[in-house]
Formats: C-alpha cells, sequence, structure tokens
C-alpha cells in the first residue's frame, strides 16, 4: 500500500511538472504575430530567400520574414527537393508585419526594387521556375493592389521588357529548414560573398538609379553606399582567430608560417569544389585549377578570382619569391612560382591550413551557388 502511494504521489508531480513545462513552452511558441495586435501577413518570392529575407526584414514595420517554400503541390518539401526543381514550390519568404507602420502597397514597393520583374527564368545567377518572382495573395484585395502595381510598373518604362512576374493565388507556406532562417545573420561572411556574386546588388543600382523609395510611413534611408558598407566582410580580431583557428592555421595563416608537405589536408584532394580562405571565406581556388605538382602542397594554375589574390615580394630565407596572400584577410596564402603547367605556366603553391574547401554539392547551402556552373557537365 506504502509503495503504491508513493507510486501515485510520483505521477501526480511528473503530471503538473509537465504541465508546468507545457506551460512554459506555449508561452515560448506564442506566433510573432500574436505580439503586435493586428499584425498581417504577406508572402513573396524574389529568387533566393536569403537575400528576400534580408532586404525585407531591413523595412520599418516587418516584424519578421520566414523563409520556405510555397506554390506546388509536394506536401512539406526539402530544401533539396526544391531547388532540383520539379516540385512546383518555389524558395518564398513570409512576412509579418505592423500594418500601422507599413502598407501592404508598400511592402509591395519594396518587392518591385529588389527583383529582377523582366526575368521569367529564375533571378539572377539562380536559375529555374524555383527561382522566379511571384506575389502571393491572401484574398480579393491583395490581388488587386498587386495586379495594378505589377501593371503601373509595367507601362512605367523602367524596364525594356515586359514585367512577367506571376501574381498567384496563396496556398499552403512551408517553412524552410532552420539553417536557412536569418541566414544573412547566422552566416554574413558567406552571405556577403553569395550576394556581391550573384549579380542582384548591380542590377538594382542600375535599374534604380540611387532612386530613394517615396513613401508615406518611415522607411529604411540606406544607400546603395551603406549597403555596399555592409557588404563588406568583417575580419575577426587576432584574440577572436586564436580561438576559432587551429593552432597551425593561426600560425600559418596570420604568422606566414609553413605547414609540412604531404602532411597537409588537401594536397591529395581530388574531389570537386572551391577553396576560400579560412578566416574571411573569400573565394581563392578552384579544383578544375588544381594540380599534382609533386611538392606535397596544394597546387594551382590559377586564382578562382584573381582579384581576391594578393602578390607580395618576400625577400626571407636569403632569396626573392612572390608570396600570395588573400586581398580582404590578408591570410598569407604561400607562394607564387613560374614552373607550373599549361595553360598559365604558374604553380599557386598554397597552404591547406589557409583554406576552407567547400564541395561542389555544398556550394549553394554554404552560399557559393554563383560558382555551381563550374562543375556542371
Amino acid at each position: 500500500m506504502k509503495n503504491t502511494m508513493v507510486a501515485a504521489l510520483v505521477l501526480i508531480a511528473v503530471f503538473f511538472g509537465y504541465q508546468q513545462v507545457r506551460s512554459m513552452d506555449d508561452k515560448m511558441e506564442k506566433p510573432m504575430d500574436k505580439m503586435v495586435e493586428n499584425a498581417r501577413s504577406a508572402v513573396f518570392a524574389g529568387g533566393c530567400f536569403w537575400c528576400t529575407e534580408s532586404d525585407f526584414e531591413k523595412v520599418d514595420g516587418v516584424i519578421e520574414a520566414v523563409s520556405g517554400y510555397t506554390g506546388g503541390r509536394m506536401e512539406n518539401p526539402t530544401y533539396k527537393q526544391v531547388s532540383a526543381g520539379g516540385t512546383g514550390h518555389v524558395e518564398a519568404i513570409k512576412v509579418t508585419y505592423d500594418p500601422d507602420k507599413v502598407s501592404y502597397s508598400q511592402l509591395l514597393e519594396v518587392f518591385w526594387r529588389h527583383v529582377d520583374p523582366t526575368d521569367a527564368g529564375g533571378q539572377f545567377v539562380d536559375r529555374g521556375d524555383q527561382y522566379r518572382s511571384a506575389i502571393f495573395y491572401a484574398n480579393a484585395e491583395e490581388r488587386q493592389m498587386a495586379e495594378s502595381s505589377k501593371k503601373a510598373l509595367d507601362v512605367s518604362g523602367r524596364f525594356d521588357r515586359p514585367v512577367v512576374t506571376d501574381i498567384l493565388p496563396l496556398g499552403s507556406f512551408f517553412e524552410a529548414e532552420d539553417y536557412h532562417q536569418d541566414y544573412y545573420k547566422k552566416n554574413p561572411i558567406r552571405y556577403n560573398w553569395y550576394r556581391s556574386g550573384s549579380g542582384r546588388d548591380k542590377f538594382l543600382e542600375t535599374a534604380w538609379a540611387g532612386e530613394a523609395m517615396k513613401m508615406e510611413q518611415k522607411m529604411p534611408s540606406k544607400t546603395m553606399a551603406d549597403e555596399k558598407k555592409e557588404m563588406m566582410v568583417e575580419i575577426p580580431t587576432d584574440e577572436q582567430l586564436k580561438q576559432t583557428l587551429t593552432p597551425l592555421q593561426y600560425r600559418v595563416a596570420r604568422e606566414s608560417g609553413t605547414e609540412p608537405p604531404f602532411n597537409n589536408e588537401y594536397w591529395d584532394n581530388h574531389e570537386p569544389g572551391i577553396y576560400v580562405d579560412v578566416v574571411s571565406g573569400e573565394p581563392l581556388f578552384s579544383s578544375a585549377d588544381k594540380f599534382d605538382s609533386g611538392t606535397g602542397w596544394p597546387s594551382f594554375t590559377r586564382p578562382l578570382q584573381a582579384e581576391n589574390v594578393v602578390e607580395k615580394k618576400d625577400m626571407s630565407w636569403l632569396m626573392v619569391r612572390t608570396e600570395v596572400r588573400s586581398k580582404k584577410a590578408d591570410s598569407h596564402l604561400g607562394h607564387l612560382f613560374d614552373d607550373g603547367p599549361k595553360p598559365t605556366g604558374l604553380r599557386y603553391c598554397i597552404n591547406s591550413a589557409s583554406l576552407r574547401f567547400i564541395p561542389a554539392g555544398e556550394l549553394e547551402k554554404e552560399g557559393y551557388g554563383s560558382f555551381r556552373s563550374l562543375f556542371e557537365k
């Protein structure tokens, strides 16, 4: 009897403990749109959802933007399925906003100013129906406003091609994987390299020629110069790097050291992909230009992006050599020699410790999707 009573008391304690935790969880999981009375949501597709999420979250009155998928019939699609095409879904964002601070019509103007509405085959470097631009309306009023704004833009003469952005009824919206949410905040270096190489900002700067948005509500007053400043890679301090890099990586990249030959990470790596700076993430070399030099260090015939590799005269060790360093991070990479194979005759002899390898299959996930065409047959 005593054991039965003890068991009963334990069950009661567990039950009430569970209820308390459940109550706390319910509070923590409270939807964002409940935090602002009368908050509304709108769904837009503008190509890469990393970029559209970032653009909309800068707007005064936007509570949050969530990356996801919509437009197709597949339930709970994954990024891999959508990005491969054929699901009918597009990369999209769900914008939760305060209508007392920003209106739906103003969000439409934000949308038009951050996409290429004349491109039916995708957006910028991202190609395929899954990256096309679209506005998804939730009711007749939103449909009318979207169609009117599209028509006004089309007849304005802003573009020399027709505005082809789809205006579609909103169906189910499926949130993207966690690593895609707030990607521009969680992975700023990779995001900035992706965005700068995508062609998006260059197109927008030309299309709108620095015009500010004319809004009744307070909207962001950032200029293109401000945006470019935000795109600049922030290099961690030496103290931060000592915490994030291995001792060998720090000694090579920051103190111009040299790793041992034939005993480093990438000297014998034959997998397709690109090599980026271990500190800044700036793209440096491609596996397509890598060759076996017999030296025991990764060797390349050319840089992936020449502007990211800087040459300096090195007079250490009683000889004159050409040192190569990364431009943004100023990491020591290795040395350049003129005994390489054709077509360049050059050999970029690089330390693995200064590099991070991104396999071709992970380029888009890592923010380097603009280079994926190098590995497509």
